[in-house]
């Protein structure tokens, strides 16, 4: 990939000069032509452009050069549509027409435009006018266009002599600027008292919650010096709650992005001081998290509160004589898209509205059977954050969350508002959020305090609710809009990878690996061997590496889940059960109070540790391949946190994935397995010593995965001092070819040991050959037997069916073919044959090869016979097993390309008579 990046005006496209465009099709959003010059550089203030092979890395390069491009250039509201579409069209270029392809990406004020082009301009589209009329959205390919008339603002088609380019345009999201939310123009007379000049405290609280900056403000405001305080948890400083009406605990406060609120300090006189605080979190430039909070004195809320508060409905009114419109207490300064922010306001000014103790926010899911928790004050919120409750709910005076609700006292109606059991709440008042008459979430306030609560009181929070749901319900579309773009991108590119091995052990690393942080705390997968065999924990990933053998020991202590087909995550309390035991244990022996030794404090630690991380709500997804439960996908959550539904659907997604991965990986290796084992039954055991001669051979089977091919040789005993020896050659390569192989070389043993000759055993043998009908191949054959002498020579007998010719080679460097050519074997029925008698003297060589030494080729040359002899004259006084490796490296070395044919060399020498 060849990569180059522009900051300064861009010149002219060198490939814009001389050009003569072809047709150019052109369109803008989905369904209607536009006629846009494709190629027009007006604004743009940026450019960066990269070229890609087509080769199995390609379409993963481009989308991360397409994704780091735009995130450097701030563009990363866009980036997700931009790399989707990006892969589709590199994917065209590479992977169906094979071409090398060029992603050119241009930056302007208001969007990205990125090019696309490929060099196979032929393959021209069909002039549409609808993106409808390009096909089924269901085929396996051809879905580029269709994604970018649904994701693109414009984009277009165009042909030249040489390129194919398709072009799109994503613009940039409106976004606020300036003032978010204000107030209206209220009279001098109800602004505000203050007692003096308004301080503000800045406090900086680094990722430990620990003080880090402290302003003049803050020292006048609480009594205390910088030097006093910083490094100190705000937790020590912070008197929480000040008030019954603020129950959420600091600590869970400074986790969320965005939190105001009332609570006390105590200053360095002892009192508390009640303030009014704002609370954000941000990333320094090393990427730390930290929170920035701002306090002002609680009656000066008004400096931080955006709007101001609005006057209470029984003390002022508006112009017209009307109430103030509860809807001004829930509009604070989140943006229109902040949906935390929004919701977390809106409780907030519910628990104002009804004065109570904790308010509580709850969003519907798309199949409104159940309610999310998004958003609390005066619970434990980061606890409950995404906890699901049923719509339908307990008895009570409604049932439902589908209608207002009062409950005087909770404790007489048990389970009727799940979420606030056991948090000491006794009264609660419950309405719906409802757009178009759907539910789309339920918002309540609860008391400590029983029969806090009438109609009354529900009438008007449902009021206030009803003017809030369309703004949640257009907060919540935008957060699944982004949510689902997003998820479309991470399946991209997991997809991809699953898709680039077939290693069991690797599958099974890279599903943990995607699904850690992205989808959950840590993950654990269990495979299933076959259907009688139990669940096997396969692999652990904790995304703290340090607990990974901890929550390795504690699930191997558990049952496995069970492995139910049913598509879907269901909950799996095992694992946060065991960890809660084990903690509970932990610290029994920690306190000297158990059955055991206290131990050390490390081991009590680590168990707590352990505990916490796996405390939280798991999940089980089945990894269902070709209607069969082949594992599970095992998702947690540490302690008291929770998965939300959106999360819960891309895991159910990715599982799917997962699973047909993990199933081919599983084929894949037990198809190896097979292959290799019978492919070793083909290859002769180790060659038999022969005294008196050296003997050597080199085989390779062309193929990957192959140790068998259509060459084979073999080397037996027949009877007392006399071996057998072959080498041949099937027509093809691969396992068909290799059939033959082992029906030759076991008949070649067999009639060889029963007392035939040579010609006896090849006219056999071609019988054989030919009764297997359509499955026979030709076959050529090299068959001679070998006698060592007394002398120090070796006598031998060969029948050449069709093979190349041996060679001899003497010790004075001269080459001669030590056999004459006969007719193949495989071909003719009635076969003439005769064998031919020579005697290798002390210090020659017998070199037989297969057809894979002698056609070796390099363009138009081949190394034929003459080549081959020529390499060996240069092996004099060399050993057998030089000999033959000297005849490889010279048949590798020939060529640049890998040899795309099997091979084998057999090497034959009697040694020279020692000197007296």
């Amino acid at each position: 990939m060849t990569t180059e990046l522009h900051s300064e005006e861009p010149r002219q496209d060198p490939r814009d000069t001389g050009r003569q465009p072809l047709p150019r099709q052109e369109w803008t959003g989905p369904g209607t032509t536009h006629a846009e010059q494709p190629r027009s550089r007006s604004g743009v203030t940026a450019r960066a452009s990269a070229r890609f092979e087509p080769v199995g890395r390609a379409v993963a390069s481009a989308r991360s050069f397409v994704r780091d491009t735009l995130q450097g250039w701030g563009f990363a509201d866009i980036a997700d549509d931009a790399v989707v579409l990006t892969s589709e069209l590199v994917t065209n270029a590479v992977v169906h027409a094979g071409t090398s392809a060029e992603v050119l990406c241009l930056r302007s004020d208001d969007g990205v435009r990125i090019e696309v082009a490929d060099r196979y301009p032929e393959r021209e589209i069909p002039l549409q006018t609808t993106a409808v009329s390009m096909g089924s959205p269901d085929r396996e390919g051809g879905r580029g266009l269709q994604l970018c008339a649904a994701l693109a603002g414009h984009w277009g088609v165009e042909y030249t002599p040489t390129h194919k380019r398709v072009w799109f345009r994503l613009d940039l999201p409106d976004r606020p600027i300036g003032t978010r939310a204000a107030g209206p123009a209220l009279p001098t007379e109800l602004l505000p008292l203050t007692d003096g000049r308004v301080r503000v405290a800045v406090l900086q609280i680094d990722r430990t919650g620990s003080l880090s900056a402290w302003n003049e403000d803050a020292e006048e405001l609480f009594g205390y010096a910088a030097d006093q305080v910083i490094g100190k948890p705000l937790i020590d400083l912070a008197a929480w709650p000040h008030t019954p009406s603020t129950g959420t605990g600091i600590a869970e406060a400074l986790r969320l992005s965005r939190w105001e609120g009332s609570y006390g300090i105590r200053g360095a006189d002892g009192r508390v001081i009640p303030v009014y605080a704002s609370h954000l979190r941000v990333r320094d430039t090393a990427g730390e998290p930290s929170t920035v909070c701002l306090l002002v004195r609680d009656q000066e809320r008004a400096v931080l509160q955006t709007p101001p508060r609005a006057p209470a409905p029984d003390t002022a009114s508006t112009t017209d004589g009307q109430s103030p419109d509860p809807f001004e207490l829930f509009i604070g300064s989140p943006a229109p898209d902040d949906l935390d922010g929004l919701l977390q306001r809106t409780v907030e000014r519910a628990r104002d509205i009804l004065d109570g103790d904790a308010a509580f926010l709850l969003l519907a899911t798309d199949d409104e059977t159940e309610l999310e928790v998004r958003a609390s004050t005066g619970l434990p919120s980061a606890r409950q954050r995404f906890a699901r409750v049923p719509v339908e709910a307990g008895p009570g005076r409604y049932g439902s969350a589908r209608m207002p609700a009062v409950h005087d006292d909770l404790t007489a109606a048990s389970g009727a508002v799940p979420l606030l059991g056991g948090t000491g709440m006794r009264s609660v008042v419950t309405v719906p959020l409802k757009v178009e008459g759907r539910l789309t979430g339920s918002l309540g306030v609860a008391a400590e305090a029983p029969s806090r609560y009438s109609n009354e009181e529900a009438l008007r929070l449902q009021f206030a609710a009803d003017r809030i749901a369309l703004a949640v319900e257009s907060a919540r579309l935008g957060e699944l809009e982004r949510l689902r773009r997003g998820s479309l991108s991470f399946l991209v590119e997991a997809s991809d990878l699953l898709a680039g091995t077939l290693d069991r052990d690797q599958t099974l690393a890279l599903m943990a690996q995607m699904t850690i942080p992205t989808l959950a705390t840590w993950c654990a997968v269990y495979t299933i061997a076959d259907q009688a065999s139990e669940p096997y924990l396969s692999y652990v990933l904790h995304e703290d590496e340090d607990r990974i053998d901890g929550l390795k020991e504690l699930l191997s202590k558990i049952p496995p889940p069970e492995p139910i087909p049913t598509p879907g995550a269901r909950v799996w309390a095992a694992p946060a059960e065991a960890a809660r035991q084990a903690a509970l244990r932990s610290s029994w022996r920690g306190l000297g109070l158990g059955e055991h030794s206290p131990g050390d404090g490390s081991t009590v630690g680590t168990t707590q540790a352990t505990a916490s991380a796996v405390g939280g709500e798991t999940v089980v997804l089945p990894l269902v391949a070709r209607n069969r439960v082949i594992g599970m996908l095992t998702l947690g959550k540490p302690a008291d946190e929770h998965f939300r539904q959106e999360i819960l659907e891309l895991a159910e997604d990715l599982s799917r994935r997962a699973a047909l991965a993990l199933d081919n990986a599983r084929l894949y290796s037990e198809r190896t397995a097979i292959s290799q084992s019978l492919q070793r039954s083909l290859l002769p055991p180790e060659h038999p010593h022969v005294d008196g001669v050296e003997v050597e051979v080199i085989y390779r089977a062309a193929g990957e995965g192959n140790e068998v091919g259509g060459d084979f040789y073999d080397l037996f005993p027949i009877h007392d001092g006399a071996y057998g020896f072959a080498i041949g050659d099937v027509c093809g390569t691969g396992p068909e070819a290799a059939a033959v192989t082992g029906l030759a070389r076991h008949a070649l043993r067999l009639l060889a040991r029963e007392g035939y000759g040579g010609p006896a055993v090849l006219e056999r043998l071609n019988s054989a050959i030919l009764d297997e009908g359509p499955r026979s191949r030709f076959l050529t054959l090299l068959y001679g037997e070998l006698w060592p002498q007394e002398d120090g020579s070796a006598k031998l007998k060969v029948v050449c069916a069709g093979h190349p010719l041996p060679l001899r080679l003497r010790p004075d460097g001269t080459v001669e073919a030590a056999a004459e050519p006969q007719p193949l074997l495989g071909v003719m029925e009635d076969l003439e044959l005769y064998e031919q008698t020579l005697t290798l003297d002390p210090g020659d060589v017998l070199l037989c090869v297969t057809d894979g030494v002698t056609e070796r080729r390099e363009g138009t040359r081949m190394l034929g016979d003459d080549g081959l002899a020529e390499v060996l004259t240069t092996c004099t006084g060399l050993t057998a097993g030089a000999v033959a490796a000297r005849i490889s490296r010279a048949v590798e070395r020939f060529a640049s390309d890998a040899p795309s044919d099997d091979m084998a060399i057999l090497a034959m020498r009697v040694p020279g008579l020692l000197p007296d």
